[in-house]
């Protein structure tokens, strides 16, 4: 039985998505839940898997094509009707077999489908028709024999006199004067080539935001930097009773959800955003967390995180990177937002400014922590810093605004009692 393999609905308002990649060939063998190949949307990408064992027998569209929701983009064999065929590039390397000189053909040697394969007996014929030199015999000499007469001029020439011959360093200056001249070069090198590929439906959408977001707002950073000292105090006291009780570790970015819920409470025009003539004061707060998955940068979305606990937070954020580097985050949980937390020093960055998420108002860019040294009471000490950056829309916020829910951040990480505080 054929099973047509289709599109299926990968989220509201998605009505076209892209085939980024074919993990099965034509012909191949799958069995049932292997995945078959990777869509991508604007949004997200994501796996498709085989409905039922059988044979890849017909694939629609290529990588790289667009297919709408419901369209048919592949054929299945089941198993269920005769076994799947062996792919080609799974077939066993057919032996050749000697077979006595002059036997006939078979129906082995022209199979049904016209293709001619070469037959062992064309092979032994081939060989029947060489000489082979008996043992008995001595072995012919290699190579042709050089005429007698080139032999006696070669001596002729050798028997020359050697003053009739041009002096060594007279050939040296002729040769220098008649050789052209030559440019150095580097060693060539097999790899200097270009590699060109389409864009990923998710990354041309990334990237249209992203300029989007310059051209349509006001941009505007202000920064500062944070004293990590007291949080990781907290996490060296309390971090492996937190894992025994939680199963989850506790890491920095459930400090900073908390504390950026609690200053978007005190600031409400950071989680707001402009919608024509019109400022959308959102009383909730769904804050997004920016994840690298293996297809570009993802902003899974937590939904009322002020009503999440820190064990909650830190599954959550732990259940997006691990569905975003398998490519098995949902487009609903992409969507929305009203605040979005960036932390580029995960990968080591030390100072960026963060461009926004439309039509979010603004974002929080946390960076990578480093030892240096600070004023103390007078005194010179060494602590762990982290720069803290806030991108947002200058046609909402103001600098005031800006500046107050950054310092709100940087007195609750620097002193975490405040956040139980406040909620």
């Amino acid at each position: 039985m054929r099973i047509e393999i289709k599109i299926p609905n990968v989220g509201e308002s998605i009505t076209e998505v892209e085939i980024g990649e074919w993990f099965k060939r034509q012909g191949d063998s799958v069995t049932k839940n292997e995945n078959l190949l990777l869509l991508e949307t604007d949004k997200a990408s994501m796996e498709i898997q085989a409905p039922e064992s059988g044979t890849l027998v017909e694939i629609l569209k290529k990588n790289g094509e667009s297919a709408s929701i419901g369209e048919v983009i592949a054929r299945l064999e089941t198993k269920a009707d005769g076994a799947a065929r062996t792919p080609a590039s799974e077939a066993p390397n057919a032996e050749l077999t000697a077979a006595p000189a002059g036997a006939a053909a078979t129906d082995d040697d022209h199979p049904a489908d016209g293709s001619q394969n070469v037959s062992s007996n064309a092979v032994v014929a081939s060989s029947a028709d060489q000489q082979t030199p008996n043992d008995s015999e001595p072995l012919p000499e290699q190579g042709p024999r050089r005429p007698e007469a080139e032999v006696s001029d070669a001596k002729e020439t050798l028997a020359q006199p050697v003053q009739d011959q041009e002096p060594l360093d007279d050939q040296i200056d002729n040769a220098a004067e008649t050789a052209s001249p030559t440019v150095e070069q580097g060693p060539a090198t097999p790899d200097r080539r270009d590699e060109v590929v389409p864009m990923s439906l998710l990354r041309r959408r990334i990237a249209e935001r992203l300029v989007a977001a310059q051209q349509n707002a006001a941009l505007l950073t202000t920064f500062n930097e944070i004293d990590m000292s007291a949080v990781i105090d907290v996490r060296k006291s309390q971090g492996e009773a937190f894992q025994k009780q939680h199963r989850i570790k506790l890491g920095f970015m459930s400090f900073f959800i908390k504390a950026a819920v609690a200053a978007l409470q005190m600031v409400r025009e950071v989680n707001g955003e402009i919608n024509g003539d019109n400022i959308v004061y959102h009383n909730y707060y769904d804050i997004g967390v920016a994840v690298g998955g293996g297809r570009g940068l993802v902003v899974p979305v937590l939904r009322n995180a002020e009503r999440m606990s820190f064990a909650a937070i830190e599954r959550a954020i732990d259940d997006f990177a691990r569905r975003a580097r398998d490519n098995q985050l949902k487009p609903d949980e992409l969507q929305g937002g009203t605040f979005t937390i960036t932390n580029g020093g995960v990968y080591g960055s030390l100072f960026s400014t963060p461009i926004l998420n439309p039509p979010q108002s603004a974002i929080l860019g946390l960076h990578a922590i480093q030892e240096r040294p600070v004023a103390r009471e007078g005194q010179l000490a060494v602590r762990p810093m982290m720069y803290a950056a806030l991108t947002y829309d200058h046609r909402l916020i103001d600098g005031r605004e800006a500046v107050l829910f950054l310092k709100q951040i940087k007195s609750m990480i620097e002193e975490p009692a405040r956040i139980l505080l406040e909620f």
